[in-house]
């Protein structure tokens, strides 16, 4: 092996002492304990418009600023044996590297913390102490192509690239271009998207992170994706099969069956304490079919408004690009198109997050990166007529999303 990057889960914060071992376990970006956290630092920085204009995120539970402030209010004893703050995949790079005294990371992964600035480019070490109470050593920024050091651990020699977050990565692997939108069904959702500038919404909708290659990857993200699926087929004692064969026999908006997918809180919109919903239950409506159909249609409404959110802040869309294991199915292909409202090519079953730590390597190897062919699967045209009936089902959602019963 030549060269190695590390590609991981955003955000998770990992706290090293002065001997580079971990004060504890990694908080993960799912952890919705900092909650209370993000307000309490959306506040003392002047709102969410202060946020959006000095890093071009607002925080909510999942960004790295608000672990560090719920680390030091929740387990100061911990919170005083840090010294330097690192996310998942750095730390990796670091072992990789033989604990040098530098860590590294990229602008990818460093614009998912809360105090490093896609407007200015550089960190805001006021930020972090807002966060923590005090500083911390925080990881180098390498560029695009840098090599960011030799591996002394697994394969000595080898050339490291920074490495980069796990969105970053899947951009990079399915070689994403303007105007192309990913959207990623996996246990959790994400819609993202290349952009040539970065984005500061002060909804906090859409995160304004940095990619992987010297451009911007304005991203929405949901908690509730392919476990929706799962969970409607466990609800209805079927696979995942026979829960597409149901939602594809009933008629669009499963007669007024509508499903809230909130089944873990959720992140967009920031709602960490609701709970999901099942609305417009009735005895004519109460099928199998409707409820198969409502689960895929409820999923896909909730990236839908994702996407709508990267359009309100200036984003192209010409496609979206589909990937993640809820892309393989057949219900989800078949509804994709009429819900997101433009054509859908869904890619090939890969991990893209590796294909784009790969790619990134052998960047930081050749200093270019490589022109890999994207690998596609399948094109789906936006089916004719199906707009009025895609407006129907996606105005029941917002009407369901808004109605308040649904906050725990």
């Amino acid at each position: 092996m030549d060269a190695i990057s590390v590609a991981g889960q955003q955000h998770g914060m990992v706290l090293q002492d002065a001997d580079g071992e971990p004060v504890r376990d990694a908080l993960l970006w799912n952890d919705t304990r900092s909650a209370g956290a993000a307000r309490e630092l959306i506040d003392e920085l002047g709102g969410p418009e202060a946020w959006a204009a000095e890093t071009g995120t607002v925080p909510v539970a999942s960004i790295t600023a608000t672990k560090l402030r719920w680390t030091a209010r929740a387990e100061p004893e911990v919170a005083a044996r840090a010294r330097r703050v690192l996310l998942p995949h750095d730390w990796l790079t670091w072992l990789l590297a033989g604990r040098p005294d530098t860590a590294v990371t990229d602008r990818g992964e460093a614009s998912g913390t809360g105090y490093w600035s896609t407007v200015t480019g550089e960190y805001r070490p006021d930020l972090l102490r807002m966060a923590f109470g005090r500083d911390l050593e925080v990881p180098r920024v390498c560029a695009p192509d840098e090599r960011a050091g030799i591996a002394s651990e697994l394969c000595p020699g080898a050339v490291l690239a920074a490495g980069t977050g796990d969105n970053m990565a899947a951009a990079l692997g399915a070689g994403a271009e303007p105007g192309d939108v990913l959207v990623s069904i996996g246990t959790s959702g994400t819609v993202f998207a290349a952009h040539e500038r970065p984005s500061a919404d002060p909804t906090g909708i859409v995160a304004g992170f940095a990619d992987a290659t010297g451009r911007y990857l304005p991203l929405v993200a949901t908690l509730n994706a392919a476990r929706v699926l799962r969970a409607g087929a466990d609800l209805l004692g079927v696979d995942l099969a026979e829960l597409d064969r149901l939602a594809l026999s009933a008629d669009p908006g499963a007669g007024g069956l509508v499903l809230l997918p909130y089944l873990e809180g959720e992140r967009t919109p920031n709602r960490p304490d609701a709970r999901g919903a099942l609305a417009g239950l009735t005895g004519a409506n109460a099928t199998p079919a409707n409820l198969a159909r409502a689960v895929v249609e409820g999923m896909l409404c909730g990236l839908a408004d994702a996407l709508d959110g990267l359009v309100a802040q200036g984003v192209p869309v010409r496609r979206v690009l589909l990937l993640g294991g809820g892309s393989r199915s057949t219900a989800v292909r078949a509804l994709a198109p009429w819900v997101f409202g433009v054509p859908v090519t869904v890619l090939a079953a890969a991990e893209y997050v590796a294909l784009g730590a790969a790619r990134q390597a052998a960047w930081a190897l050749t200093g270019t990166p490589p022109p890999w062919p994207r690998p596609e699967e399948a094109n789906l045209a936006l089916p004719t007529g199906a707009a009025e009936a895609a407006a129907r089902v996606r105005t029941a959602y917002s009407k369901v999303r808004e109605s308040g019963f649904l906050s725990g």
